[in-house]
């Protein structure tokens, strides 16, 4: 006489099955946790690696003359050609430069005075700028120092597109602010 298969029921293989996985995965983790590990290398990228070429101006030496010839006394001097500025207090003594990015149309060589200053707008590129101060103005258009609020270079202009501004970094665009009250001379040498 046969003898009847004996049937489990189904959440009896399941279990089961469970148990199997269960163990399974214990039993490769504790042979994970025994094998080689990697190991992390600090790393400092470099300075050179990081700077972005369009980030800011080029930095400041630390002793940049002041051109001559840009006059006396507390003043604002700004050079064309070395597309620095500086900031002179009443003993003549420099307290800051900086390099700038000139716009497409620059002041005459001259002396000026800060006639208005604006808190923030948008530039004539479309870039929110803040900290402008206006000292000029030249072929319909107003000459001021401004950074961009995002302290990035001003984007090239479009082929035959004015621009007055004179951009500057961040940090730099705070100190000229700081610096250029209404009636400050601004002194523009070539």
């Amino acid at each position: 006489m046969p003898v009847p298969a004996l049937r489990l029921p189904s959440w009896a293989w399941v279990t089961g099955l469970t148990v199997g996985a269960v163990a399974a995965v214990a039993v490769l983790a504790v042979q994970a946790d025994q094998g080689p590990k990697p190991t992390a290398v600090a790393t400092r990228p470099s300075a050179q690696a990081t700077a972005s070429p369009s980030a800011r101006p080029n930095p400041a030496p630390t002793a940049v003359k002041v051109p001559d010839g840009s006059g006396t006394g507390r003043r604002i001097v700004y050079s064309l050609g070395q597309k620095r500025v500086w900031l002179i207090d009443a003993s003549d003594a420099p307290r800051r430069t900086f390099a700038v990015w000139p716009g497409t149309v620059s002041p005459d060589p001259g002396t000026y005075t800060v006639s208005v200053r604006r808190d923030a707008t948008t530039g004539s590129d479309g870039v929110p700028i803040e900290h402008i101060v206006y000292f000029t103005a030249k072929s319909g258009l107003s000459i001021a120092f401004s950074n961009a609020v995002d302290g990035a270079s001003p984007p090239a202009p479009a082929s035959g597109t004015r621009t007055g501004g004179i951009r500057m970094g961040k940090p730099d665009g705070t100190a000229l602010w700081a610096f250029a009250t209404t009636g400050t001379t601004v002194t523009v040498v070539g």
